[in-house]
């Protein structure tokens, strides 16, 4: 009995014995884990961010009619340059019947009030002559028939306007005149000959007859989420690239941010607006959508690392990188960061130039390719 039970534990410790040194064999035989290093560079790190929106005139005046009626001749087309003043249209009055018969009635009173005044001014010059009245009287009279003949000269004039648009000795005053009030390049034409067109007045914004800007003060028009709002300010530079112009950045400021924002597809978009610099080369045609990159800082030629470089405390959330100080051999090195756009950031401190960084966390490609 003594004998089986020391045989068994004889065995025992020949089988442990053997797969300790197995264990010990597969483990020498394993490749040891080499991990490459890279070195902070000098980089120019701009964080921004993206705002949609498109190009638009800073002032557009939209030219409208004083008065009704039909386009009879249009003079201008889109891309004319135009001053103040130049004729754009011409229209032709189509007179409201209402309108007209009450003119023409104004014109019978008017008369009959005239005709009434001169009978009463020739009896006061014959009592005047026989020294019945005063040349007081006489005077009033005259006065008197001079405003009869006023009011009826006024509503004929009166009489025209409605029918024609205009009366005799007004000249360029004429209503059916349609003229630039800005100096500007005619963006827009909407009307054509023909076409019927309303008067702008108290109770009606009237028919656009065209739309006129100065198309050398340009500004962006865009929107910015509601989680991106808070980082920007007013003044801040913006990059402007326009899809229709190919690698061409336009330099804007940001001078307007919407105190109020609006639900767009379920998020609250806010308004913004930037104003291009002057540009004499390129043409910039109003309408074309862009995209702003709104600068939220900027730092030239600082010393940077890849932020896949950066680990964090799991205690104080401090950043800290290992850097080698023998082969493979490698110890913790508290940083200072600054500025990050995304893939580099700045180091304040804690690192040298000729520092080696260990890559700790490198996708070796068989992984890469299971995920």
């Amino acid at each position: 009995m003594k004998k089986s039970i020391t045989i068994i534990i004889l065995l025992l410790i020949v089988i442990t014995f053997g797969a300790s040194m197995y264990y010990l064999y597969q483990k020498n035989a394993e490749d040891p884990v080499v991990y490459e290093t890279e070195e902070p560079s000098k980089q120019t790190i701009i964080k921004k961010t993206v705002a949609t929106g498109s190009i638009l005139p800073l002032e557009e005046v939209l030219i409208k009619p004083n008065i009704s009626g039909v386009i009879e001749e249009v003079y201008v087309e889109g891309g004319d340059f135009v001053k103040s003043g130049d004729l754009l249209a011409r229209i032709k009055v189509v007179p409201n019947l209402n309108a007209l018969n009450d003119a023409r009635n104004a014109i019978d009173e008017a008369k009959i009030d005239l005709d009434d005044q001169r009978r009463n001014l020739q009896r006061q010059k014959s009592l005047f002559d026989k020294g019945v009245i005063s040349k007081v009287d006489l005077e009033r009279a005259e006065v008197a028939f001079d405003q009869a003949k006023q009011s009826y000269g006024a509503a004929n004039k009166r009489y025209d306007i409605v029918k024609t648009g205009t009366a005799k000795g007004y000249g360029n005053a004429a209503n059916t005149l349609i003229r630039a009030t800005v100096s500007g390049m005619v963006l827009e034409v909407p009307v054509e000959v023909g076409n019927q067109v309303i008067e702008s007045n108290n109770f009606n914004e009237g028919t656009t007859i065209a739309a006129i800007a100065d198309v050398e003060k340009m500004i962006f028009e865009g929107k910015v989420d509601e989680s991106e709002v808070g980082k920007i300010t007013e003044d801040l530079p913006l990059e402007i690239t326009v899809g229709a112009i190919e690698n061409q950045v336009f330099d804007a400021v940001l001078d307007y941010i919407a105190p109020k924002g609006n639900e767009e597809n379920g998020a609250i978009q806010f308004e913004i607006k930037g104003t291009l610099k002057k540009q004499d080369s390129i043409f910039i045609r109003a309408g074309l959508s862009a995209n702003a990159s709104i600068i939220l800082g900027r730092a030239d030629s600082v010393l940077a690392v890849k932020e896949a470089l950066v680990q964090f405390d799991d205690k104080t959330k401090k950043p800290f990188v290992e850097i080698q100080t023998g082969e493979q051999q490698f110890e913790r090195r508290d940083i200072e960061l600054g500025l990050s756009d995304g893939i580099f950031v700045e180091v304040k401190s804690g690192l040298e130039p000729d520092h080696k960084i260990k890559v700790w966390n490198e996708v070796k490609p068989d992984e890469f390719a299971q995920n």
